[in-house]
């Protein structure tokens, strides 16, 4: 069997697809929070975590919500992560009642830095990979280690070569 490119063994979310799968991660929330099932914000690690983050803020109710910019990725290159913009201090403590909301877990790296900063808070993805699911709460949809995703955010529509060739 030929290897494949990472873009080949690839996993295509639409804006359909993760609206109703980041809707799903607010199912699973909802009633959950430490404040009566309720939680005191959301902070969305950008940039992939804005939009699922914008999504269960509304459907959960939640009217605060804040920011976490952590750098792990250079486009397909991973890096050590770093924060290049911390949350609010006075909202944040120590975590607790938060719900830190991120689209995808891949290596688990960025999440093992913003909790180790926030350790008592909830975190939440749309999307998990192996190797990083031991980082998260809570999670929808597990694609395997080598599969590559691509938000809707990254994609435009073009031509696409058939998988097994023209004929």
């Amino acid at each position: 069997m030929i290897d494949k490119l990472p873009h080949e063994k690839g996993f295509h979310v639409s804006w359909d697809q993760l609206h109703r799968d980041a809707r799903a991660l607010s199912w699973r929330l909802d009633g959950k929070g430490p404040i009566e099932g309720s939680w005191k914000a959301i902070v969305a690690i950008t940039r992939g975590g804005l939009v699922p983050a914008a999504i269960v803020a509304r459907e959960l109710n939640i009217r605060v919500i804040d920011t976490i910019s952590v750098k792990g990725y250079n486009h397909q290159t991973q890096h050590p992560p770093m924060v290049i913009k911390a949350p609010q201090d006075d909202l944040m403590g120590d975590g607790e009642g938060i719900l830190v909301v991120d689209d995808l877990v891949d290596s688990g790296r960025t999440l093992e830095l913003v909790r180790h900063l926030y350790p008592k808070a909830h975190f939440a993805t749309v999307y998990a990979k192996p190797r990083g699911r031991v980082q998260v709460d809570t999670f929808i949809t597990e694609v395997s280690q080598d599969t590559w995703i691509f938000f809707p955010w990254d994609m435009a529509l073009q031509y696409v070569q058939p998988f097994r060739g023209t004929e």
